[in-house]
């Protein structure tokens, strides 16, 4: 299978899918308490910022809209970081920007 920008953005939407799909009825203090969701929300989001880097740079010049680089710069704090990660910078990301970023990368 040929892995092109249009691979990438529909495995970044499964991963997004994932996440909105398990952080549903889940308030920060669920996640605080439950150490399986978080290593589970925290996978996911490294895999969407390891998908990223695989988007071609006209492809996110293009779409500059995205936070392209945050995305990334959230997988770098979560790994080099994991055992300080602030939970509550993820529970927002979760809950806020997830939401938003698979709106509108369901549009492209």
């Amino acid at each position: 299978m040929f892995k092109n920008n249009e691979y990438y953005i529909g495995k970044i939407l499964e991963d997004l899918d994932f996440i909105s799909d398990h952080m549903k009825s889940v308030n920060k203090t669920d996640l605080e308490s439950n150490q399986l969701l978080q290593d589970s929300m925290m996978f996911r989001l490294i895999q969407i910022s390891e998908k990223v880097k695989y988007l071609t740079d006209e492809y996110r010049e293009e779409h500059f809209n995205i936070p392209w680089t945050d995305i990334y710069g959230l997988r770098n704090r979560i790994v080099r970081d994991y055992g300080n990660v602030d939970l509550g910078v993820i529970y927002d990301t979760l809950t806020k920007d997830i939401p938003d970023l698979k709106e509108i990368l369901s549009k492209l």
